[in-house]
Order: C-alpha cells, then structure tokens, then sequence
C-alpha cells in the first residue's frame, strides 16, 4: 500500500498523539526500534533467556490495524499485503494471502501479559518479514531497523498482485485450494460470516450450500482443481450459494467447519486410506485388529477431581481399565491389551499416546469421570467423547480441565496449543481414523444405554491433548459425575465398575466384528 507524502504526515501526527507516550520512553526492560520517522522504544519481557516483545506495540510503530477477541485472546494485524493472527499462549503464526494461508511454528509459545500478546523476538523476525512490507532487520546489538522498502519493488508488486473481487459486490472474496497427504483443503474466504451451511454426497459429487451469501461464480470455476477435486461448479440461488465438487474414486468423507474469529469456511475433503495394490497382504496384516490400548486417565500426583463421597477419579480409571482388560484377555485371546498405567502412577499426557503408538494400537479407550465445578450437582450421566474441536462451552470446559494435568508435567511447553487453526491440521492427520472412531462411540453409547443404570449424555466432541497423540481410532469416556452423589456411589461400587468395564467390553467385540467385515473389504 502507498501512501503519498501528506498521508503519511497525517498517520504520523495522529500516531504521535495516541501513541507517542507509550512506546518513547526508554527504559532497561525495551527494544530500541530504528525507523525513518525516528526512534521508538519497545517493552519486552524476558523470559528463560530469551527476549519478548509486544506485538502489538510494534504494530503501532508500524502504522498497522489490528483487531483483539479478548475472549479468544487473539489478534488480527491487517498488513499491506497479508494479515497476520497471532494468538497468546500458541506457538503457531499464521499468515493469510490471497494466494494461501501459511502456518509457522515457534520453538517456543507465545503469552499475554496485561492485554498484551508478547513473542519471542529472535525467532518470529523471519516469520514478520513475510508479511510486513517494510525491511526488518535484527541487528548485532539488539537494535531492530525498520526501512520503507524500494518503491520500485512495490510498484512492482502492486502490477502483478491478480485483481481482487470487490467486497461491495461479492461476500465470497475468494477460494484457496490446498492439496494434501490424505486430502484436499479448501477455505472460502468471505467478508461476512457465513452462519448456515449445509453438504452431502453423491454420485462423485460433493454439493455444499452456503446460506445468504454470494460470489464471483465465474472466478470460482475458473478456479485450478487439485487433489480429489476434478472440477467446480458453482452458482447463485436466490440468497444462497451452491457449490458442486467432482472428485474422484478415492474419495472418503468430507467435513465442513466455521472458524472461531475469522469469516472463512473450510472444507476437507479426505482420501480413502487403503489401496489394493501387490502389497495387500502386508497392509492387511498391519490392520488387523490385534492391540488395544487402555489409558486409565490421571494417577499418582494427579488424582483427577475427588467425588462428593471423597473417591479419587484417578482410583475409579484405574479400577474400570484393569476390569476391562481382564475381560478382554480372557475372552479376546488374539488381541494383545496395553495399559498406559496398571497402578496408581504418574503418566505424562504425550507418553501416553507415545505408548499407544509403539504398540500399534488399533484402538486407544481413554477412561476419565466427569465432575462439575460446583459440588454436589444435579448433573449425571455418561459421555463418549471424539476428537474434534469443541462446539459447545460445556465441552470445551470438560477438555480445559482434563487437559490441566500438564501442569503436573516438567515441560508443558510441549503441548501446541488447541486453537481452531491447529485443529485442521489435527481433523487432517486423524481424518483417517475418524469414520472408526465414530463407529466404535456409537456402539459404546448404545451398549452404555442398555447396559448401565446412567443416563446418556450422548456423543460429544472436544480438544483433549491424550487423543491428538494416539495415531489410531481413539475414544474418551466421561464414565459419570463424581459431582453427583448417585453417580459417584455407582462409580465407588464394585458392580458399579464392572458393569462399566463390561459394557465396553461388548462394545469392543461388536465394534471388532464391524472393523473385520471392513477390512475385509477394503483392503
């Protein structure tokens, strides 16, 4: 973007007004900023060694808008020629162009202090250069230079930028087409948000309806295919936009998510994940379901919530996870069981997945129980939990809390943080399990339902960190409420854990005669 010399004076005073009393005064804890309007002086942190600094104030030095969601704790920045999204406590920057939107992974996360969002200084320089048009440079003394590029240059990228659908005319501004390992990626990026949509399959084609919305129908067709996608078809209906995708054969499921905080749409269009080839006995023999995990949740200095009859939801996982494996090992004889804990011990969330994964798990049963923050409750029943973003705040309050065991753990900092971005990548790399996932929750809730003396609570979706490390079908249950005294006297029981070890027990059986049939036909 260029501005001529008047403009750019006129941001100038307006920025020395508002902002000139924050970042010029210098001080032992800021950066010192080197620009052609002057020197400015950036607040940073420090922290186990390495430098942080304020994004937000260096966006201010650089004349650049950005939006807060205070309640996401995210921030926008609208550069030039990229946005940028910097969300605190993640250690993902992701940059959105017109062409493509790209992820960058911090060796470390960033954190908020006091509404502002700091990062780390050596390592995001690289990643800010992408998106700024200005040159930044760190230099040997700790002094960051920001110089207006040549104007040839932006010039130049200004004649080659592709033109962009006016937002007075179109909502759909775009679309981004992304291949990828097991399945094709497509964002629709929109200037409103899209509120309603709806999809389905049929006869190679995948319809997707968005409501009250509308775009360029002619940009979009012209659109280059890849991956599964042979082809696009799109038009206006009324108020609605239709789109139609022709994919190909290997085609397996497809999702349509909204994200949290942006107006774009995402599609994934997932692969089949067996091909018959001269290899089909060797991909069989690695399918067979012959190793299930069991992940009592909790243990040792982790006691999970304590119910209102004074048991330890660490003690009641453990209990149900060795009666189901007991079961399993007398009756399964050609399944091998594996327990992520077999007493009451510590065990780190990723080792937990860690486990699953060297053992060639085919399916990963974590056991928990439910509580609610005020005790007792009213609240009771059984949950079945798969991976996937959380829609509900219910369910994103059940993942915060059994995801806090990592504060128990000596490096927490591992654990990415499970922002909607992160989960695309996550759907994308479980997308292949997910079809057995579904059907093994299914079977484990009507087995629950016909079996126990709780009530269903249905099947539910949220970010745990123990699922996002088990490469394989994976499962959480949420047993019961320790919060509920009912609940909780069942759960302390004996009968009560037996009948829960068994109803999964069934369901495992069924769900293995499903898997048998499946792989008989897919492979």
């Amino acid at each position: 973007m260029n501005f001529s010399i008047m403009k750019i004076s006129a941001l100038i005073f307006l920025f020395v007004l508002n902002f000139g009393s924050e970042v010029l005064a210098q001080s032992e804890n800021t950066l010192s900023v080197e620009t052609s309007r002057g020197t400015y002086y950036l607040p940073v942190h420090q922290r186990q060694g390495t430098v942080y600094f304020s994004i937000q104030k260096l966006a201010k030095i650089l004349l650049v808008n950005y939006t807060l969601n205070s309640e996401t704790e995210k921030i926008e920045f609208n550069f030039p020629h990229a946005k940028l999204l910097v969300t605190a406590k993640n250690p993902f920057l992701i940059i959105i162009s017109d062409e493509k939107a790209e992820a960058y992974q911090l060796p470390t996360s960033t954190y908020i202090k006091d509404q502002q969002i700091f990062i780390p200084l050596i390592y995001s320089i690289e990643i800010l250069k992408k998106s700024i048009s200005e040159e930044l440079t760190l230099a040997s003394d700790n002094k960051l230079i920001i110089k207006d590029k040549p104007s040839s240059i932006i010039v130049k990228e200004e004649v080659e930028t592709p033109p962009v659908l006016s937002p007075s005319v179109f909502d759909i501004s775009n679309i981004l087409i992304d291949e990828k390992a097991n399945g094709t990626l497509i964002r629709l990026k929109s200037k409103k948000k899209i509120r309603s949509y709806s999809s389905s399959y049929r006869n190679e084609i995948l319809s997707v309806t968005l409501k009250n919305v509308n775009a360029d129908t002619g940009l979009i067709n012209k659109s280059a295919v890849k991956g599964l996608i042979k082809q696009i078809a799109a038009r206006n209906i009324k108020t609605d936009l239709e789109l139609k995708f022709q994919l190909g054969k290997e085609y397996s499921t497809h999702e349509v998510i909204g994200i949290e905080g942006s107006n774009d749409v995402l599609i994934t269009i997932h692969n089949k994940i067996f091909s018959k080839s001269v290899e089909r006995e060797k991909i069989k023999a690695k399918w067979n379901f012959d190793v299930i995990v069991i992940d009592p949740g909790h243990g040792g200095k982790d006691a999970g919530t304590i119910g209102v009859n004074g048991v330890k939801e660490k003690d009641i996982n453990l209990a149900i996870g060795l009666k189901l494996g007991q079961l399993l090992e007398n009756n399964v004889p050609d399944v091998k069981v594996v327990y992520t804990r077999r007493a009451d011990k510590f065990v780190e969330l990723y080792r937990r997945g860690k486990i699953a994964n060297e053992a060639g798990g085919k399916l990963f049963i974590s056991i928990h129980c439910n509580s609610t923050p005020k005790k007792p409750s009213d609240a009771n029943g059984f949950e079945v939990y798969l991976l996937r973003p959380g829609r509900t705040q219910e369910a994103i309050a059940i993942a915060e809390r059994e995801n806090s065991v990592i504060q128990y753990e000596d490096n927490p900092e591992r654990y990415q943080q499970l922002t909607d971005e992160n989960f695309i990548l996550v759907s994308m790399a479980h997308s292949a399990y997910m079809q057995y996932s579904e059907k093994f929750s299914d079977l484990l809730n009507k087995q629950f339902g016909s079996d126990l003396a709780l009530s269903s609570r249905g099947i539910k979706q949220a970010g745990f960190y123990v699922l996002v490390g088990a490469s394989m079908p994976s499962v959480l249950i949420e047993a019961g409420f320790l919060s509920n005294k009912k609940d909780a006297d069942y759960l302390k029981s004996v009968r009560g854990q037996q009948d829960i070890a068994q109803a999964i027990y069934r369901a495992i059986v069924r769900y293995k005669e499903y898997y048998d049939k499946i792989m008989e036909f897919e492979i």
